[in-house]
Order: C-alpha cells, then structure tokens, then sequence
C-alpha cells in the first residue's frame, strides 16, 4: 500500500521514474574534506573525513552503515541531504542528478532525516503538531489541512493526537519524541528516510519499540532507510545490506548475514568480535583490536587499517585496495586478504580455467 494511498491528506509522493530495478539512491565518489588552518610553523591540512565513497541503495531495502566513532558515518548523511557542501562525487536520486536534474527543494521532498538527539531536533516554541505541520506547509499546504495530516501521522507512530498534539517537546519523554520526528519526517511523504543514530539514546526498552515501528513504517508506506548506527545488533535486526565504513572509506559491503557469517575484512572481524555477551563462557578477555583510529589529517597510506591489522603486510602499505567483490551476492571488501592473487599470503588463490 502506498503512502499517498494512506495519508489522506498528504503531498503525492514524488514519482518512481526508473523502475524497481533503478536503484533509488546512487552516491559515487562522495569526497569531504575539512581544512584545518595551520600554525605559525605548521601548513595548512586536511581531515579527509570522507574519501570516494560510493554504494547504492535499492528500492525498499534497508542498508545499515557501521564503525566507530569518527569514521565518517553522520558526516555521509548531511552530505546525502545537503547539510553540508560535498567536495566530489555524485549523488543520483532514482536516475536524477541532484543539482542538474533534481532540485534541492524536490530532493528534501523525496529524502528526509532522523537525527539522533530528539530534543535538539525540534523547535522549543513550536507544538508537537505545529513541528510536524511546518514542512508541508513550506510546501504549499493549506494550514487547516497541513494540522489534519499531522494528526493523522501521530496516530501512525503510536501517540494518541488528542493527547500529544498541542504538547511542547519538553513535555514529553525521548522515545515520544523520535516518535514525534518519525512522524516529522513522513509528512513529506518521503521514499527515503535516513535515520542517523535514531534509536542509540533510547532506553533498550523504548528502542525496541521504535525498532518495531520503523519496520512496520516501512511495510506500510513502501519506505527505503539508510541506518547509520554503531549498534551491531540493531543494524542487524532491521538491515538488508550492511556497510562498514574505516577512516572515511568504505570496507567491506554486502548482505547483513553475508558479512555477520563470512566477515571478510579483519576491520569488520574485529567489530563483531567486540560485540557484548551476555553468555559468561564467551567473555572477550583478549582486545579484538587494539590501539586508537590513526589521526584523520594524515591517514596511513595504503590501507588505513594496516597499522593496527595482525595480518598487514608490506603489500598493505603500499597501495590501497579497491573494494572488490568476492562473490555474486553482492559481498565486497577492500582488504588484499580477500582479494584473490593480490600477492598478500593469505589471499585466495586465482582459480585457473581451461
């Protein structure tokens, strides 16, 4: 069921042009780069805080993007929504360049945003229905209509509107909150939602309530996510594909069991290593990996994660690998272990044909 078919009074969503086999999201090279200014003995540098990242997002699938802190993974969706000036790359809305083919304004109609601080994400002086009813209206909505429709989309994330309509955002609790900017961010009717960090602030218990809406959003409204979280288990719960990003780059990319069961980047490895558990006979009494993120500014050559790898070779430091796929499932890494015949002594070898 469509979601034009289910607000009654929402804006018609914008048109699929391509097909289900056209990607919805396509990003090629995404490149940011902050200049740092120098001292009086020291050049002018740069944080290369997203280098040449590219993936694609298919219609109504969910792709999660993970790592730590500082990889990049906020920094990619503010350059997504035009948050922030990238520096290169292309970003290619179902088949329509955004800024030669598809204005901003129609983009921020097809593409919305959860951020993770609730409270930070909503105007103090507006009312619940008033914030929800505010884009729409920029919109051209007429006011008495723009209203109806956010009460209708409060009763879709779960909060009774004649309870929760004419309340301020300090007057309710955080999980209502993201409920509040869920509903926000449908109002649009977007085809895409990227939720950044949407659900890290919430207590377990109300996080898994609103992991469950999420899902039943998206069956119900036909939506594509991008989930940018450092919560392995969640990205799990709710993604189709998973994207690990190090250091501003992309690592490894595939189906989420694919990765969870044949890791093949030891970045990735180390990750899920360091994952909790709740059984004391699995215990992580030894590091997965050790030593901080190198410094931004002057990120090792080759592949960034050599310098903390147990398995880096000269090979690894010299040029950086390319994300490569590995098999037809759509599974990549960029790790020369992975990549068969890269010359590091753990690849696979080339399988000869005849």
């Amino acid at each position: 069921m469509t979601q034009a078919a289910e607000l009654s009074h929402g804006l018609e969503p914008i048109e699929d042009i391509g097909g289900a086999a056209q990607p919805l999201l396509d990003v090629r090279g995404l490149t940011k780069h902050f200049p740092v200014r120098g001292g009086l003995f020291s050049a002018a540098k740069t944080v290369r805080a997203v280098d040449d990242v590219s993936f694609a997002i298919a219609k109504g699938e969910t792709v999660g993007i993970v790592g730590e802190s500082g990889c990049g993974k906020s920094t990619t969706a503010r350059l997504l929504m035009h948050l922030m000036p990238r520096n290169a790359g292309d970003i290619i809305y179902d088949g329509r360049a955004v800024g030669r083919e598809l204005s901003l304004r129609e983009l921020r109609r097809g593409m919305q945003m959860v951020f993770q601080d609730s409270y930070a994400s909503l105007n103090p002086r507006l009312t619940i229905e008033e914030s929800i009813a505010f884009g729409p209206k920029v919109h051209g909505m007429a006011d008495g209509t723009a209203r109806a429709l956010a009460r209708e989309l409060l009763g879709k994330v779960g909060l009774r509107p004649e309870n929760f309509a004419n309340r301020y955002p300090h007057e309710v609790s955080g999980g209502q909150r993201q409920r509040v900017n869920i509903a926000r961010a449908l109002a649009l009717s977007p085809r895409l939602v990227i939720l950044d960090e949407a659900v890290s602030a919430l207590d377990k218990s109300v996080e898994a309530q609103v992991l469950n809406l999420l899902v039943d959003l998206k069956r119900e409204f036909g939506l594509t996510y991008l989930f940018i979280s450092h919560d392995l288990n969640v990205v799990r719960y709710i993604s189709d594909r998973v994207l690990v990003m190090y250091l501003g780059e992309v690592v490894e990319l595939g189906p989420v069991d694919k990765v969870w069961d044949q890791p093949a980047h030891p970045y990735t490895r180390a990750l899920l290593a360091a994952m909790p558990s709740s059984d004391p006979d699995r215990r992580t009494e030894v590091p997965p990996i050790s030593g901080d993120p190198p410094n931004p500014i002057d990120p090792p050559s080759g592949c960034r994660f050599h310098t903390r790898c147990p398995f880096a070779e000269p090979l690894c430091g010299g040029d950086a690998p390319k994300l490569t796929a590995l098999d037809p499932s759509g599974h990549q890494a960029a790790c020369y272990m992975a990549i068969p015949g890269s010359g590091h002594s753990r690849a696979p070898k080339v399988m000869e044909t005849t």
